[in-house]
Parts: C-alpha cells; structure tokens; sequence
C-alpha cells in the first residue's frame, strides 16, 4: 500500500532548515517533519512573525515540498511547557500541518506510574480543544517512560479522543522498550496515527539508527501488520545515525553522509511499494 510519506528534518540535526529541504526534496520526497524542538533542533518556532511564516512556505513550494506535520516536543506533564505546547499547535495550523508530534515528557520520571498516568490523560484531555480549534492531531511518540505502543495505547484509550493518537517509533520501541516493532504493534495497531519509521542496529541500549532497510528490524513486516488493522496513515522517516555522529559539530562534508541516508531510504519506500 502506498502512504503519504516525508522526511523529520531532525534527520538533519546539526544543519539549517535550507540544507534540511534541499536533501528531503533531491531524494524524491514530496512532505517534510518540521521540528521545533528547544536545546535540540530548532528549525521552526512559534514565534515567527506572518511575514518569516511566508518565506517557509515559500522555501517549501520552491522545493515541491509540503509541510505535513510538526515535531514540537514538549514534556506535556509540566504545565509551564503545555503552555509552550499550546503555542505549538498553534504553529503547526498556521503552517497546514495535520499532525503535531510529542513525547510524553521525561519530568517525571520515577514517580508511581499510575500517577504518571493520571496527570498525563488530564493533560492530554485538556489540549484536545486546541487541537480540535487548529484542526491538527496529536501523536505521541513511543519514547522515553512510554516506550512501547502497549504502554502508550493505555493513556490513548483513556483520553477517548480522535484527536490524540500514537506515533509509533519503530526503533524507539527498541531502545527504550526492549521490545521488537514487530512485536509490539500488535498490542497497539488499532491506536496508531501516526509512524516514525526508523531503523536500528546494534544493541538495543545502543544509539544506532541508519537508514531504513540497514538495520536489524523489520519493518516492512510492522507495516504491514498495521496495513492489515486499517492504517494508511503517513510515515515520516527519522534517521538518527550513531551517538557520536549526530552529537559532535558536524563538518561541512557530513550533509553528504546525510544526504545519501536520506537519498537511502527513499528508495527502501520505493522498492517495498510504500511510495
């Protein structure tokens, strides 16, 4: 089944929004994963004015590039950054996203989990309206204390709302999980929205995330398993590369490792008839 499908410029962690577009548009993408997310990759933000909001979409349209979601993570168990999250959303309509990414937040940490539950189902309960006002979905990413959709899909059924789903990260699963996407998204399927999808070698407390189809998961086989529950909803590819890449100053030779990455996994779309 074909999906509509894009690219998370957080793959371009290090470069600016231009680089970030100009590798997501070479490699044959026609959507693109803004991010907006503060101390890490900050290549939108909800404070630009009506004029620099133009100018991104015009750098999009000049690109063929089409702007179907938002990555703006926030801990949405702090009210202090559900506030910024709010803001967010905003950005994500202004800018004709259908879709605004977060984690659940990592503040909490620690805490029971049935509390940890608690605040984050009244909390999501409480974006709805915005979400509902700009008319984009949430999708909160398997990350974190959530690391699996089974964890996630509890909170999901809790809040009872079209406008709140799953993101469902198929290395993130791995990562934080300890569990296989293959797996997993059997207990979740039918409350994914959204999917990252990301590969993953190496061990699994190993940060190592290549392009699709050169890593270890199987991917094809999780997609396909959500294909068989009703979803054909998009995917946003998010490439991570290792530890020491993605955290050291980058060079001006490594966009060229991104790049091909990227260049890489649209032809793993391709080839597996997913685009």
């Amino acid at each position: 089944m074909k999906h509509i499908a894009g690219v998370s410029t957080n793959t371009y962690h290090g470069f600016s929004l231009e680089q970030a577009l100009d590798g997501i548009s070479a490699a044959g993408f026609s959507y693109v994963e803004l991010t907006e997310v503060k101390g890490w990759t900050e290549h939108v933000s909800a404070s630009m004015t009506d004029a620099e909001l133009a100018e991104l979409k015009e750098m999009l349209e000049k690109r063929g590039l089409k702007a179907f979601a938002l990555s703006g993570h926030c801990d949405l168990m702090d009210d202090d950054r559900l506030k910024d999250f709010t803001r967010n959303i905003e950005l994500a309509g202004r800018l004709g996203c259908d879709f605004i990414v977060s984690s659940a937040g990592e503040a909490h940490f620690g805490k029971d989990k049935g509390t940890m539950d608690e605040l984050l189902i009244e909390n999501l309960r409480r974006i709805v309206p915005e979400c509902k006002k700009h008319r984009v979905k949430l999708v909160i990413e398997v990350h974190g204390e959530y690391g699996t959709g089974a964890q996630l899909k509890t909170v999901i059924d809790a809040v009872d709302s079209q406008w709140v789903k799953i993101n469902y990260d198929t290395a993130n699963v791995v990562f934080y999980g300890k569990k296989l996407p293959d797996e997993d998204i059997k207990t979740c399927s039918q409350a994914v929205g959204y999917v990252h999808l990301k590969d993953k070698a190496g061990a699994m407390d190993e940060w190592n995330f290549p392009a699709p189809g050169k890593g270890d998961l199987k991917l094809i086989e999780t997609i396909e398993y959500l294909e068989g529950s009703g979803y054909g909803g998009p995917l946003s590819v998010e490439i991570e590369f290792t530890e020491a890449f993605t955290m050291n100053p980058k060079k001006p030779e490594d966009i060229d490792v991104v790049n091909i990455a990227v260049k890489d996994a649209f032809a793993f779309l391709n080839g597996a008839g997913l685009v």
